[in-house]
């Protein structure tokens, strides 16, 4: 059986890249022509969808209620996977991720995920700052952002999330943008954290209601982290019991 899982883990990964390699001409465009930032959630789309296609995953994308296209969201999964970048790469809205700077050392998909999206090392303060500004600026641009609140993926028994870091909730006050919180329940058992093997089992994401910030101060932070982590646990919880 392991022997089974590290071969389609094999091809899943040659999926991965072959498919990457065929999106890079679109992503130079908003790469070098940043206006155009609207084609990076466009191929990230249709990115996702083929790579699901291909290792044969079914995918199943539940929204909870309609978001109004004319809006800015920021979008807040749970993280137990590294699947669970391309599952949120299937939501409607274009949107761009704050991730680690650590994948910027990935050949050419670093490079090319550098330029379109935004790094931060948690570790250096100046880093945390730069990309709080730069998310505010690309929020001022009518980009959406995909924030994963654990920081990375950090749990240490999954689907137990971890305790959620301030950034999303204070870019999203600041700005007075609803957050919308994302449950990804199965990605820990299709692509366990701990252990890189493909295991065949149904996606799925699921879109809850914005959360509006409106007349929020920064004092409200903690209680909009209370809030979110409570949605996402009690999905979590519905679907793994």
């Amino acid at each position: 059986m392991k022997a089974l899982r590290a071969i389609y883990t094999g091809y899943g990964v040659i999926v991965f890249g072959v498919l990457f390699l065929l999106s890079l001409p679109f992503l130079a465009i908003p790469m070098y022509f940043p206006s155009q930032h609207k084609i990076t959630g466009i191929v990230n789309r249709w990115w996702a969808r083929l790579l699901f296609f291909f290792i044969a995953i079914p995918i199943s994308i539940e929204y909870r209620t309609r978001l109004d296209k004319r809006k800015t969201y920021i979008f807040c999964p749970n993280h137990f996977s590294y699947l669970d970048i391309p599952t949120v790469g299937l939501v409607r809205h274009n949107s761009i991720f704050v991730g680690k700077t650590g994948i910027e050392r990935i050949p050419l998909f670093g490079y090319m995920y550098g330029r379109l999206h935004i790094t931060v090392d948690r570790k250096r303060l100046k880093s945390r700052y730069e990309s709080l500004k730069r998310s505010m600026a690309a929020i001022d641009e009518g980009k959406n952002l995909v924030i994963f609140p654990e920081g990375g993926i950090v749990s240490e028994k999954e689907p137990v999330m971890a305790k959620f870091k301030d950034g999303a909730f204070r870019i999203a006050i600041e700005k007075q943008i609803a957050i919308v919180p994302v449950t990804i329940p199965y990605n820990w058992i299709i692509l366990p954290p701990d252990r890189f093997l493909l295991r065949w089992h149904k996606l799925k994401v699921i879109f809850h209601e914005p959360v509006e910030t409106t007349g929020m101060t920064l004092s409200d932070v903690e209680t909009l982290k209370l809030r979110l982590f409570t949605i996402i646990d009690q999905e979590l919880k519905r679907h793994i019991a």
